[in-house]
């Protein structure tokens, strides 16, 4: 095995296709084929199911390319440190569920640094989704939420992922609501007072299991649901039609605009409130590197400013 066999199956992966994996190489396609045969003899298993319609990876190549990003992220670093590669641009992502705090901390880290020397990618994305990028190395860092609902099915899936979570924050949930809507003067809303709007929940996909969701409740059945993907489209709704989402109560008035509030939610003995502990997934053994370091340090840094401004739970309505 070497590393120039590493980075062929990285590429080929990567494109999803012979041809453009050998054009991006500068090698021949049967050379790289040879490559990965010879490859796949050392190992014993097919690493790529090949087709029509291109190759993909086996169970077993896919565990394979997943350590193969880390052997070759780190043999970057090590070139970055020591020979001075001058002119490679430098990697680094983030794979988020859909919180704005997430977004602005990786803003204030991407001001620090040339952007014309780093290829900077954030993905705001479904909760599974988080937990395979950085499985793969596709990011250095996920940011999600456990709660004690979802705790024990997300922790077994961090364990067969190889990735590990590192407590940031924790709260309670917040309706998260225009200003103008009906119910956002009020000091606490509760879920009966919420029945008549709809709630926007972030789609989960064909895997999506209310373990996954971003939403605490998730076990009730929501009166009115409507399903959506992005942030955007939520603040949209929550004007047009007077819908809501439960969040986590932290909030960046600086993206999101001052348009839109967070009252505390009130739970009663069917619908409690849960505690949400708020996170940052890296891949296991791992070590952060200078740029994961930094943002981490600049979300810790945002929700230490913000915790004075969170607005506070109060007594349950009578």
């Amino acid at each position: 095995m070497t590393l120039q066999q590493l980075h062929y199956i990285l590429i080929i992966a990567e494109t999803g296709s012979m041809n453009k994996a050998a054009e991006l190489l500068y090698v021949s396609q049967p050379n790289l084929t040879s490559a990965v045969k010879e490859l796949e003899r050392e190992f014993g298993f097919a690493v790529f199911l090949r087709s029509g319609r291109g190759v993909t990876p086996t169970r077993d190549g896919a565990e394979l390319l997943s350590y193969a990003r880390q052997v070759w992220m780190q043999m970057e670093e090590l070139n970055d440190r020591f020979f001075a590669a001058g002119g490679r641009r430098k990697h680094f992502g983030v794979s988020t569920q859909h919180y704005s705090f997430a977004v602005q901390a990786f803003a204030r880290m991407v001001r620090s640094y040339d952007t014309a020397s780093y290829d900077f990618a954030i993905r705001e994305t479904r909760t599974q989704a988080v937990i395979e990028d950085v499985a793969t190395l596709t990011s250095e860092i996920g940011i999600l939420y456990l709660s004690d609902f979802n705790r024990a099915i997300l922790t077994k899936m961090f364990e067969a992922k190889a990735v590990e979570f590192h407590p940031l924050t924790q709260c309670q949930a917040y309706v998260y609501l225009s200003r103008n809507h009906p119910l956002a003067a009020l000091p606490g809303i509760s879920f009966q007072q919420l029945k008549d709007y709809p709630c926007l929940s972030f789609e989960q996909g064909g895997n999506g299991s209310f373990y996954f969701a971003e939403e605490i409740l998730t076990t009730k059945e929501y009166p009115r649901t409507i399903h959506t993907t992005d942030r955007a489209t939520n603040l949209n709704l929550m004007v047009a039609l007077n819908a809501y989402t439960l969040c986590s109560g932290i909030i960046c008035e600086e993206l999101n605009g001052p348009e839109y509030v967070a009252v505390p939610f009130l739970d009663d003995a069917e619908n409690r409130n849960s505690v949400m502990e708020i996170g940052y997934l890296t891949k296991k053994g791992m070590e952060l590197n200078e740029l994961s370091r930094h943002y981490v340090q600049e979300i810790q840094t945002y929700l230490n400013a913000s915790s004075n401004e969170i607005p506070k739970p109060t007594d349950k309505p009578n």
